[in-house]
């Protein structure tokens, strides 16, 4: 008895110690609604083609506002846009509006979206809000590919871009092999050759899975 009691909590503890591996299919987005300050209603759908930033912000924020010349710049692309989603600014929607004014904001659209704590909440649609500012980027195809909690920074986003073109550029051609230079690097994670060598760590600040002519998300 004792015999079999420990066969069954070394398998147990082998069960729960298994490591858990991640969907090698990345999840589809969410094909967001939201209406902005003005009363026009659009979805992610409608900008089949362009890359997306929905960008998360509060008025109370200070930080918000140093990326603001960033975003706006990328929102004068023909490729990019930008939309900007104020939270937790209190009953007045207002507020929103006047805040994207004194400051300068010059996106896409401009979106009230209430308290986070409200069910409704149009960042539910997106992804989780945990600071301001936060950032989802969504690829042309309309699939997340970035996170970004904190500022958004032009380099980051630009390199991200033309990696991505690169390498759907050459799927689309028929070739496998992967650009000589790429401007944001994947982790990739390899078996290894016995049992005394340790497995390769990520880079610390860039989180991503390889995939089969997708980019997987990526944190910045």
């Amino acid at each position: 008895m004792p015999k079999l009691l420990g066969v069954l909590l070394v398998g147990l503890t082998a069960l729960l110690t298994a490591p858990v591996h991640a969907s090698a299919e990345p999840t589809k987005a969410i094909n967001f609604e939201f209406t902005d300050v003005n009363g026009k209603s659009f979805k992610l759908s409608d900008f089949k083609g362009k890359w997306v930033l929905v960008n998360f912000w509060a008025p109370w924020c200070p930080l918000c506002w140093v990326e603001v010349p960033t975003l706006n710049q990328l929102n004068k692309r023909k490729d990019f846009v930008v939309i900007g989603v104020g939270l937790d600014y209190g009953p007045d929607t207002n507020v929103v509006k006047d805040t994207a004014n004194r400051h300068n904001i010059d996106f896409y659209a401009i979106v009230a979206g209430g308290a986070r704590r409200n069910p409704d909440s149009p960042f539910r649609q997106v992804g989780p809000v945990d600071f301001y500012p936060t950032s989802y980027v969504y690829d042309p195809d309309g699939e997340i590919v970035m996170f970004i909690p904190g500022q958004v920074r032009m380099n980051k986003v630009l390199a991200f871009m033309e990696d991505y073109k690169a390498k759907n550029t050459q799927y689309a051609g028929g070739r496998s092999e992967q650009p000589e230079v790429s401007p944001v690097k994947e982790v990739t994670y390899s078996k290894p050759q016995s049992s005394s060598t340790a497995p390769a760590k990520p880079a610390p600040g860039i989180q991503s899975k390889p995939s089969a002519g997708k980019p997987k998300t990526v944190t910045y």
